[in-house]
């Protein structure tokens, strides 16, 4: 089941999302009769397995909507050209984002590939109310650092009930599912760069390079977890007007969903609508000889298999 916000009218709505077209959950479940227990709540969680009262009559509004006729599909839904997506969650608690999480993405950057027992994972954080961006609106490019903006597809990873001391081999249990996320950073900002040098700059540097306004669209949906049969065999694709800049798999993290879901538990208290952002692979356009960034007037689509395609235009940000 894939699960998508969309604003109508002026409010937001819950939608059955398939790739060209939306179907308001509520519409379709009261067309086939199908009483939801949270009915016109927007926030998706209420419709996700784990913890969501209307899971799984929502699992059934969906499964019915897609065996009705194709007029009947068409009747009760939209183009998604004509529906303003939105973020699918737009005030969750926390953003916890993954660095280094691949291997080649480590040696691209000129580090050394590392063994899962031998490291830890690196994780960092975005504030939520300015970095999330919705599908089709601009990622903008700041007017302090405007030449080294680059792109990282990441699958995201959303937190379905409360989540403490967790052991790997139960951590899926906690996951609603799973969405589009592209951690657009920031490689070369310096704040003061005729500043004294101290010895945490390149730490901080790379840090702050993350947090600009825009920096990290999600979406377009969000896929429940209970129907990914496995999250670590996911194609991971990148590309900037048409040309393909990242093909990997979920497959080649380090450390994987269940384990980062767990490591995470240990220390701090994982809610329900917390995004865990999982690294990106290979093929940033930092690494490229020569480095190739972003700029005003490309588009940006970021997919991950069964899930969806991520697009976002970039513009440059207005003084």
């Amino acid at each position: 089941m894939r699960l998508c916000r969309y604003q109508h009218n002026g409010h937001a709505e819950v939608a059955i999302y398939l790739e060209d077209r939306v179907a308001s959950l509520n519409r379709v479940a009261d067309e086939l009769k199908i009483k939801l227990p949270t009915a016109n709540s927007t926030n998706i969680l209420d419709y996700l397995p784990v913890s969501g009262k209307s899971a799984k009559a929502a699992a059934q509004v969906e499964e019915r909507f897609r065996k009705l006729p194709a007029k009947d599909q068409a009747r009760l839904s939209r183009p998604v050209k004509e529906a303003r997506l939105r973020v699918p969650l737009p005030d969750p608690k926390k953003v916890i984002l993954l660095a280094g999480n691949y291997n080649a993405h480590i040696e691209e950057g000129g580090g050394r590939a590392v063994e899962r027992a031998a490291t830890f994972p690196y994780f960092f954080w975005k504030p939520p109310t300015t970095t999330l961006t919705a599908p089709g609106d601009p990622i903008k490019i700041p007017l302090v650092s405007p030449k080294s903006i680059d792109w990282e597809c990441e699958l995201g990873v959303i937190i379905g009930r409360t989540c403490r001391h967790v052991s790997e081999k139960d951590a899926l249990r906690y996951v609603a599912g799973y969405s589009v996320c592209n951690d657009i950073s920031d490689r070369r900002f310096r704040i003061n760069p005729k500043r004294k040098p101290r010895d945490k700059d390149s730490f901080f540097d790379w840090l702050h390079g993350k947090w600009h306004d825009t920096f990290l669209p999600m979406g377009p949906c969000i896929r429940s977890a209970d129907s990914v049969s496995d999250v670590q065999n996911l194609r991971v694709a990148l590309r900037v007007n048409g040309k393909t800049m990242q093909d990997a798999s979920t497959r080649q993290m380090i450390f994987p969903v269940a384990a980062l879901v767990s490591i995470l538990s240990t220390f701090t208290t994982l809610e329900p609508g917390d995004i865990i952002s999982t690294g990106t692979p290979a093929g940033v356009g930092a690494a490229r000889k020569p480095p190739i960034f972003l700029a005003a007037g490309d588009t940006v689509e970021a997919e991950i298999e069964g899930i969806g395609v991520l697009r976002n235009p970039v513009v440059m940000e207005k003084a």
